[in-house]
C-alpha cells in the first residue's frame, strides 16, 4: 500500500541535514507540501533544491519561541494550511559524566531538545491545530529509554520527549502527537559515535548495520499518514534491534 500526504502540509525543524532532510525528502515525495527550517538558509536552500514537490524554507532557531511563531505564521501563510509538524532538531554540546556538566551546556540542550518541541507545538497547535486536528512528530532517541555513559545529559532531554509526547496526545486530541525513539543512525550529528562504536555496535545488532537517515523517515512518514490514523501518544523504537536480547552482549 502506497503511503500518500496529498494534500497535507508539513514543517521539519533541523530540516537542513540528517534525520529532518530525509523526512522532509520523504514527505515531499509522498505528495505533501513541505517548510524546512533550520537555522542556515544556505543548507535549507540546498536541502530544498533536491526535493521533488512544492518546498519552502524559512531559517529559524528551533530553541527560540519567536522563530517557532513566526515559522508556523509563514508556513500557513504560504500554503494555507499546517497538517504536519515534525519536531526533529536537537543539541548535544556536551558529552561526559552528568555529574559534571556546566549550567551553559545544560541550558543549552534542554533548550532545543525540550524547550523547542514545546513551544514550536504551541505555536502549531495555537495557529493551526486547535481548529483543524493534525499530527505532531517528535524524533526522540533510545537514549531517552535507558541509560548511556557519557551521554546522560542529551538522554534526559529525550526521556522528557518521550513523555510530552504521551502527555500532549492527552491533553490536545483528536490531533495526534506521536514519537520516534532512534538507535544509532549514520548522520553528521552522531559522526562521533559513529566513528568510535559504529563497526562494533553494527556487528552485534540482528540487522548487521546501523540506520540511515532514510529508515526514520520511513516511520515518520508512516505515522504522519491517514494510515496512522488510530495511533496517538505512543513512541517507536527504530534502533536495528539493539534492545532485543544478546544484542548488547
Amino acid at each position: 500500500m502506497q503511503i500518500s500526504l496529498q494534500n497535507k502540509v508539513a514543517l521539519v525543524t533541523g530540516a537542513s541535514k540528517g534525520i529532518g532532510r530525509a523526512i522532509a525528502a520523504e514527505m515531499s515525495a509522498a505528495g505533501a507540501t513541505v517548510m524546512l527550517t533550520s537555522r542556515k538558509q544556505d543548507q535549507l536552500e540546498a536541502a530544498a533544491a533536491e526535493m521533488v514537490g512544492e518546498t519552502a524554507v524559512f531559517a529559524a532557531n528551533a530553541g527560540d519561541i519567536e522563530s517557532a511563531e513566526a515559522c508556523v505564521a509563514a508556513t500557513i501563510e504560504k500554503f494555507g494550511r499546517l497538517d504536519i509538524l515534525v519536531n526533529n532538531a536537537a543539541t548535544n554540546p556536551y558529552f561526559g559524566p552528568t555529574m559534571e556538566v556546566d549550567p551553559g551546556r545544560f541550558d543549552k540542550t534542554f533548550q532545543v531538545n525540550l524547550r523547542g518541541p514545546v513551544f514550536w507545538s504551541q505555536a502549531a497547535h495555537r495557529q493551526a491545530f486547535a481548529k483543524d486536528p493534525g499530527v505532531i512528530i517528535n524524533i526522540a532517541s533510545v537514549g531517552g529509554l535507558r541509560t548511556e555513559n557519557g551521554l546522560g545529559v542529551y538522554n534526559l532531554t529525550k526521556a522528557a520527549l518521550i513523555h510530552l509526547t504521551r502527555q500532549l496526545a492527552g491533553e490536545i486530541g483528536p490531533t495526534r502527537v506521536v514519537g520516534i525513539a532512534p538507535g544509532l543512525v549514520q548522520t553528521d550529528f552522531a559522526a562521533f559515535l559513529v566513528e568510535n562504536f559504529g563497526d562494533t555496535l553494527a556487528k552485534r545488532l540482528p540487522m548487521k548495520r546501523l540506520g540511515e537517515p532514510e529508515d526514520i523517515a520511513h516511520l515518520a512518514t508512516f505515522l504522519a499518514s491517514d494510515l496512522a490514523s488510530w495511533i496517538t501518544g505512543e513512541t517507536y523504537v527504530i534502533d536495528g534491534g539493539a534492545g532485543v536480547a544478546g544484542a548488547n552482549g
